[in-house]
This record gives structure tokens, C-alpha cells and sequence, in this order.
């Protein structure tokens, strides 16, 4: 056989397929090819979101799921790192957590509860979450955007909650309105809680707009239906916008009138008159 002939014929394809499958032995076998492939994969510590805006006293509810691919049963111990005064709470399954065991490539959603300090300027605070089994310590940053707070105050300008009035009248209360937090509100509206058959109305009945620290004057007008008696009664007034509410109790005393009084006394003493006359009368038979 010719050399010519071994060239163009079969032996030569042997060769070709013989050099392929040695190229694909070592690429497989060398630690490129093991990277390519992978490992199964590794445990983590994620949350669907990762940055909530709310206001200072509001609760930031975060969800995340930590799982578990170490290859053996972990115990997770949860912890944070939070700024001065803020509370942070974990809760699986709606229960209070602070360490949690998952079997070997099992996952758990794990909710974080964050409550800023009082007072917490409007910023963005940076919370880091970690979940931690021996050496193996997983983490999760997480931001909270703290938007202002909504607060309002009911009150008087004096700051007195309680007045008397009589039975049958109407009497003027001023009450005062203000927006003790960072946030404007908007629409806020007033009602009354009054005992039986009393009438309360307020001049304006809703607030438009309140910007921060500003006050609005109201006044309500209470009306004390005839027959009333006299005590203590008490009247609850409230403001209440879409974010927040306050509501203040008012004692009003009722008394009798001065008519009625005198009324009272001469009946009285009508009566007492009838006896003497009936014990005089009838009294010497």
C-alpha cells in the first residue's frame, strides 16, 4: 500500500477521531472543565425588596428567604445591625424568632420587622442582616427611607377640657387643631361622640391643609337638650385625616336653670304649706 493511499483512506479518519476524543478527555479532566460545571450550588440570604420608604412611625416590612445548600442540617442565628434605638424583630410563620434550623437544601421566608427610634430624622438608614451557622455567615443589606411622620394634636388653646352649661342651652367651645409632625396633612376631618339627644357642630367641619407645625382653630358648638340633669357629662371630639388621628374628651357639667331652680323651690315649699294646713285643719278633730 502506497503512502498516498494511506493518506486519502481510512486510516487517516481513525486519526482524526482518535485526536478529538483526547482533546475532549483532557479538557474534562482539567480543573476548567470542573469550574465550568459548577458546584450544585450555595446557601443564601436574599429579599425580594431591599428598600421601602414609610413614615417614622410606621413599621418596615421587609420579606426575604434564607436557604440552605451547605449539604448538611444548619442552625442559623439572626441577627442585625441597626442604628441607635431601632427595634428589629424576625418572625417565620408569623411567629417571634431569633435563631432558625434548616435541613440540607431546604428554604424558609423569614419576615423582618423594622421600627425606627422616635424621632428618626427624614434619611436613609442602612440595616444589615446576617444569618450565621459556625463559620458560615450569610448577609443581607437592607435599606429603610424615612419619609417624615404623621402626628396630629386636639386640644383647646388653653389646654382645659371642661366647662358647664345649662340644661336647655347652647354653649361655644374652641378647640384647636395642630399638626405636631413632619408631614403635611391633608383633609382632615372633625365628629363628635355626645351623650343621648345632644347636638354638636363644628365651624369649619374639615381642614383642608395642614403643614407642619401650623394650627387650625375650630370652634364646635354644643347644644344641651330641656329636662337635662344636672352631673357630669362627656363629649368626645375627634380629627382624623387619612394617616393619623387625636381625639379629645370634654367634660361639661350641666346645672339647672335659675327658673327652674325657683320652680323647684316653690313647689317645695307649696307642698310643705298644703301639710301645715291639712295637719291644722284636721288635726283638731
Amino acid at each position: 500500500m502506497s503512502v498516498d493511499s494511506f493518506n486519502n483512506g481510512k486510516p487517516k479518519m481513525g486519526m482524526q477521531y482518535l485526536f478529538l476524543l483526547m482533546m475532549v478527555f483532557v479538557l474534562f479532566s482539567s480543573p476548567l472543565g470542573w469550574a465550568a460545571q459548577g458546584p450544585e450550588g450555595s446557601s443564601s440570604f436574599t429579599a425580594r425588596l431591599v428598600n421601602i420608604e414609610a413614615p417614622v412611625n410606621e413599621t418596615f416590612r421587609y420579606q426575604a428567604t434564607l436557604k440552605n445548600s451547605s449539604g448538611q442540617t444548619m442552625q442559623y442565628d439572626l441577627n442585625v445591625k441597626a442604628p441607635d434605638g431601632w427595634r428589629v424583630k424576625f418572625k417565620v410563620s408569623g411567629q417571634q424568632v431569633t435563631s432558625l434550623k434548616l435541613e440540607e437544601g431546604k428554604s424558609e421566608n423569614v419576615s423582618i420587622e423594622v421600627n425606627p427610634a422616635h424621632g428618626s430624622e427624614p434619611s436613609t438608614y442602612p440595616i444589615s442582616v446576617y444569618a450565621i451557622a459556625g463559620q458560615d455567615s450569610l448577609g443581607l443589606s437592607l435599606e429603610a427611607v424615612v419619609e417624615g411622620a404623621y402626628e396630629l394634636e386636639l386640644s383647646t388653646p388653653s389646654g382645659r377640657l371642661s366647662g358647664e352649661i345649662t340644661e336647655g342651652k347652647r354653649k361655644e367651645i374652641n378647640l384647636q387643631v395642630k399638626n405636631t409632625g413632619s408631614l403635611a396633612l391633608e383633609s382632615v376631618s372633625l365628629s363628635s361622640r355626645t351623650p343621648p339627644k345632644w347636638e354638636a357642630s363644628f365651624s369649619p367641619s374639615s381642614i383642608e391643609k395642614l403643614a407642619p407645625g401650623k394650627t387650625a382653630d375650630v370652634v364646635v358648638t354644643l347644644t344641651v337638650p330641656d329636662k337635662t340633669l344636672p352631673g357630669d357629662y362627656v363629649t368626645r371630639f375627634t380629627a382624623k385625616s387619612d394617616e393619623t388621628n387625636s381625639e379629645a374628651s370634654y367634660r361639661m357639667t350641666v346645672t339647672t336653670s335659675l327658673l327652674s331652680g325657683w320652680i323647684g323651690i316653690m313647689v317645695i315649699l307649696m307642698a310643705i304649706g298644703l301639710v301645715y294646713y291639712l295637719v291644722r285643719k284636721f288635726g283638731r278633730r
